[in-house]
């Protein structure tokens, strides 16, 4: 073992997490501590880790952006034919975990996942900058291409022919909701000993409340 790595430590002292703060629901949880995030002026603070996997079992994970959350869920948007949606399809459950180094904090949202209405998709995609809106017509995500240079032909024969028609989200790109059943809020504490709070949804509708052991 590299002992440079294995010495690289921090310890955790700004602050805690006790059962007298916080809120009945992790959805109103989770905007408590998306608030004190945006004010913390956090770079990216809607960077998250989507981790699927396949009928089989094999696991992925990668680096997402959230783009809404309320009381439903977590939405994201993607293109429908790269690897994670191919997960997704066959194993429509993710987990997602936001890590907010600045405020020693950490989400993790287990839940189930479905696409999000046509009409919701439409009205994200249409709010992208346009740049973004070709670049969705020109990816064939997680598909092998030729090179850099063929990527960048594509997105050039494509931008000048949406100079010239309407340019509409792709059928095969859109959002997924993920409809949290497990929540844990990780608030970092001296020694090791953190804080974590985790919220399991019942069959009644119901969330239990309990502290788990660092």
């Amino acid at each position: 073992m590299d002992a440079a790595i294995a010495d690289l430590r921090k310890e955790y002292t700004s602050k805690n997490l006790l059962e007298t703060d916080i809120e009945r629901n992790p959805i109103d949880q989770f905007q408590k501590w998306w608030h004190e995030a945006i004010n913390s002026q956090i770079d990216e603070v809607n960077a998250m880790t989507l981790a699927t996997a396949s009928s089989d079992g094999m696991p992925s994970a990668r680096i997402m952006l959230l783009k809404g959350f309320d009381h439903h869920g977590f939405v994201f948007f993607t293109n429908y034919k790269s690897y994670k949606a191919m997960h997704l399809e066959e194993n429509p459950k993710a987990c997602l975990v936001f890590f907010w180094k600045e405020l020693e904090r950490q989400v993790r949202i287990t839940g189930l996942v479905k696409r999000v209405p046509e009409k919701d998709s439409d009205e994200y995609f249409l709010s992208r900058p346009v740049g973004s809106q070709v670049g969705a017509w020109t990816s064939n995500q997680s598909q092998v291409i030729e090179s850099r240079q063929w990527l960048e032909n594509r997105y050039l024969q494509l931008s000048e022919e949406f100079k010239h028609k309407e340019l509409k989200r792709p059928p095969h790109w859109g959002g997924y909701l993920v409809t949290p059943v497990i929540a844990e809020f990780w608030q970092g504490r001296p020694s090791r000993l953190h804080d974590r709070i985790q919220y399991t949804l019942e069959n009644d509708g119901t969330w239990t409340i309990e502290r788990l052991s660092p």
